[in-house]
């Protein structure tokens, strides 16, 4: 199934949503049309391009702070699908402080990483393998990584989200 990425009037990234869902906020006039795909839905009697961006009319207040649920998907966009031992393509995911000795199951304590490195690391700690991190695991903080931890980002989407530091 396709998606559509919606934005607030703002501009600011509120969800990602199937493209008929899209679709019809155009067509209900609750939304503008900002960046169609090649794909197109047809009806008896006309054609409409595949929403791929679309911008409510409306602001919609957020009530909360969004938190990123801390799963596999979102880990390996965090790290851009990259080992942070060795920068190799991630398979796995790795607690720095193994959760046996006292380790917490949090973004700070989670990365991505390539099974030959999770398996050299084992259940020990960093010190006692040599193995250093490339960066420091962190909580994202912005709204796009809600949006990136459902999976990858479209390129179309990448003015809309700032996702700039996904692939660094």
């Amino acid at each position: 199934m396709s998606r559509a990425l919606l934005l607030n009037a703002t501009y600011e990234p509120l969800c990602v949503v199937p493209t008929r869902r899209a679709l019809v906020l155009v067509l209900s006039e609750k939304a503008e049309l900002l960046a169609a795909s090649d794909a197109v839905f047809r009806s008896e009697r006309a054609v409409f391009p595949e929403p791929s961006v679309v911008r409510l009319s409306y602001f919609v207040k957020v009530p909360y702070q969004t938190r990123v649920a801390l799963n596999r998907r979102a880990v390996f966009a965090r790290d851009g699908h990259r080992c942070q031992y060795c920068g190799a393509a991630a398979e796995n995911i790795d607690h720095v402080v193994p959760r046996s000795k006292g380790g917490s199951h949090s973004w700070e304590n989670v990365v991505a990483a390539c099974r030959p490195c999770n398996t050299r690391k084992e259940d020990r700690l960093l010190h006692e393998t040599g193995l250093t991190l490339r960066r420091a695991p962190a909580a994202p903080r912005d709204g796009a990584w809600v949006l990136a931890g459902d999976g990858r980002a479209r390129p179309d989407w990448e003015p809309y989200l700032g996702l700039t530091t996904l692939s660094a």
